[in-house]
């Protein structure tokens, strides 16, 4: 039997130096710096026995930014380019018995030939992933192929009554002989059961590499079916010497695998195994956090989960680059939808290195999460503001590399700011708009129009919302607001509630948009903005960057999305109240909600459209509210002192 991987994780004892400052610092791993633009140096000794005894090293780096060089032994490893996804150095012939010395550059600087050129986000630097050293036999998967995992899960024809099975298996043999192998593949259900195997010998070249393809057919597979059951079997492969007494030299891989059947229709939205689905979410950058930056734990990825799960959503949107993987596993066993994309915000470059690069991190994307069935779509870019020859060539270019490399899943594009059937908009197999009706310009009403104009235009594209959404700090109050500049440093919560009060009945009656995503399901940092209570951020999540606070407009959704029995007192924060008479507004998901005023019960309201409200006058001092609705309650305290009067 194949034996597992050796797996060092290399997360502790590194050293960090950056430009400008004295001395080396002792961190742990995930670091990042922010607030600088430029290199840093990161080292740590490995040690190690039995180096070359067939064995194979490679340094696996989850993710750097934005340009990763190392060295062992003063001698070089590999360098990377490209901040978002996982790379590996074979390191084998560099290493001794005993101390090695490991030394890692990254450099954030800005880079003409490396995506992302610009965006809505702070870029900041370091080694803000997991790095671990992960030691093979001379006989394994390919470690090399783009940072994927040398083995791919494909099914096809998938119904409910047969699945075809395919696995497509590179095998490296880093001796100098040629070997003959065995390649078995097996997929297992949830019970552990072995339901579908494919077997193949093969030659291995000496210090080659070979591509196999195996098949098998499974009858009445258990299909993924989002939300509503999100089954999972696991795929394994394992790599054998032939006729071998023993297994040292074999290589064991295994990863969780999803049956499912996606299809976008211009006329019924997405399709999950053949029935209309409705995909709706949010937004989300990589996990980021006050005194971490974006060097994110797994534990802080699981709560960041636990909240969008609390949300309702069954989608999301990986703005605007690849994310780590726990964040796709998380979204593999929650059943929800992944629309994840390439770094290409803003801008894009002429060059040829630009295109090399762009390519390179595409066939990265694709190879490192084919195998996760949450993916439904790849983006090839997002508000590219120049449409011209040169954003055409990328784009056409990268729309002919994700078809070769997963003609199964369809491309979509972010559009922004020019027409749905413009230039821009015509290089990907789905579209989706970023729309700000009511925010940027523009009034609440105007979305539903634009969305049946761009329906007119498009008939035959499938279209979604790729975001929507406005500012709000938990800080700033004003019931009812006054609309605010996007701009300017008064974003009131309550506006922000409004909008999305507003946008969603739109959205929802329109049930042809394969996907909706609110922009943004946490505030996060961008060193460009000047606006809301804090600069450098974008404050229009859902949910305040340092997570304390759900805004109001987190509720609504929740009343929306879920079925759990909620209900939630809007306006909480506007708690001190310089006038008596006062607006309740409740958002619930249950039929009715009965509201309390100090004791008093001041009756029960019909939950239209997800929202009851009630006239008050508050009496002078603490007034308690409290409301019920089915099994939901929730309660909130306002004070309320008379403004002076005017002399």
């Amino acid at each position: 039997m194949a034996q597992p991987r050796e797996v060092i994780p290399l997360d502790t004892d590194w050293f960090f130096h950056k430009i400008g400052e004295h001395g080396w610092q002792a961190v742990a791993l995930p670091h990042s710096f922010d607030g600088y633009r430029g290199p840093a140096w990161y080292r740590r000794t490995l040690h190690l026995s039995r180096v070359r005894n067939g064995k194979q090293h490679f340094l696996e780096f989850d993710g750097a930014l934005l340009v990763a060089e190392a060295w062992v032994n003063g001698q070089s490893a590999g360098r990377h380019a490209g901040g978002f996804s996982r790379f590996r150095f074979n390191i084998t012939d560099l290493l001794h018995d005993g101390d090695n010395e490991v030394v890692v550059r990254v450099d954030n600087a800005p880079d003409s030939g490396i995506a992302p050129l610009a965006g809505d986000y702070t870029l900041a630097g370091g080694l803000y992933r997991k790095v671990r050293l992960v030691t093979t036999g001379d006989v394994h998967f390919d470690m090399l192929d783009y940072g994927g995992p040398g083995v791919y899960f494909k099914p096809s024809a998938i119904k409910r009554e047969h699945a075809n099975l395919a696995w497509t298996v590179r095998a490296s043999n880093d001796r100098a002989r040629t070997v003959r192998a065995i390649v078995a593949t097996q997929l297992r259900d949830a019970q552990r059961n072995v339901v579908a195997s494919a077997r193949k010998t093969v030659v291995l070249p000496p210090r080659g590499t070979v591509q196999i393809e195996l098949h098998a057919a499974l009858p009445a597979p258990h299909l993924w079916q989002g939300i509503q059951d999100p089954y999972l079997y696991t795929s394994e492969a394992a790599l054998s010497e032939e006729g071998a007494a023993t297994s040292a030299h074999a290589d064991l891989l295994s990863f969780q695998a999803g049956l499912r059947d996606i299809r976008l229709d211009p006329q019924r939205g997405l399709l999950l195994n053949g029935t209309s689905y409705q995909v709706h979410g949010v937004n989300v950058h990589q996990t980021s956090l006050p005194g971490k930056g974006i060097a994110a734990t797994d534990a802080d990825i699981d709560a960041d989960y636990r909240i969008l799960s609390e949300l309702g959503v069954t989608g999301l949107r990986y703005a605007h680059y690849q994310h780590p993987q726990r964040a796709y596993d998380l979204s593999d066993r929650a059943g929800w939808l992944v629309w994840t994309e390439l770094p290409l915000t803003a801008a894009v470059n002429g060059s040829d290195a630009f295109l090399a690069n762009s390519t390179q991190q595409l066939r990265e994307l694709v190879r490192q999460n084919s195998n996760h069935p949450s993916v439904m779509v790849w983006g090839l870019g997002n508000e590219i503001y120049q449409s011209d020859a040169t954003s055409a060539r990328v784009l056409d270019a990268l729309q002919k590399v994700a078809h070769e490399e997963d003609p199964g899943r369809p491309t979509a594009y972010a559009n922004c700011c020019g027409p749905i059937d413009g230039a821009q908009a015509s290089h990907t197999d789905a579209v989706g708009s970023n729309v700000y009706f009511g925010w940027y310009d523009g009034k609440f009403a105007d979305l539903g129009p634009f969305l049946d104009a761009n329906h007119v235009r498009r008939p035959d594209t499938p279209l979604a919302i790729s975001e929507y959404g406005a500012g709000a700090s938990a800080l700033q109050q004003e019931d009812p607001p006054q609309r605010p500049q996007p701009g300017g440093r008064w974003h009131p919560e309550q506006y922000q509630a409004l909008y999305h009060e507003a946008a969603w009945p739109q959205l929802a009656a329109r049930p042809w948009l394969w996907a909706n995503f609110i922009w943004v399901g946490f505030d996060f940092a961008s060193a460009g903005r000047n606006e809301g209570d804090t600069p450098g951020f974008n404050d229009k999540g859902l949910v305040s960057f340092d997570r304390s606070v759900r805004k109001d407009a987190y509720f609504w959704y929740q009343a929306n999305w879920t079925t759990r029995p909620m209900a939630y007192i809007t306006s909480r924060r506007h708690a001190l109240r310089t006038q008596a008479a006062a607006q309740v507004k409740v958002y619930s998901n249950q039929p009715s909600a009965r509201l309390r005023l100090n004791g008093v019960d001041l009756g029960e309201r019909t939950v239209t459209g997800r929202i009851a409200t009630w006239q008050v006058e508050l009496a002078e001092g603490a007034n308690r509210l409290q409301v019920t609705a089915g099994a939901a309650a929730d309660e909130v305290e306002w004070i309320y002192r008379p403004a002076p009067a005017a002399r």
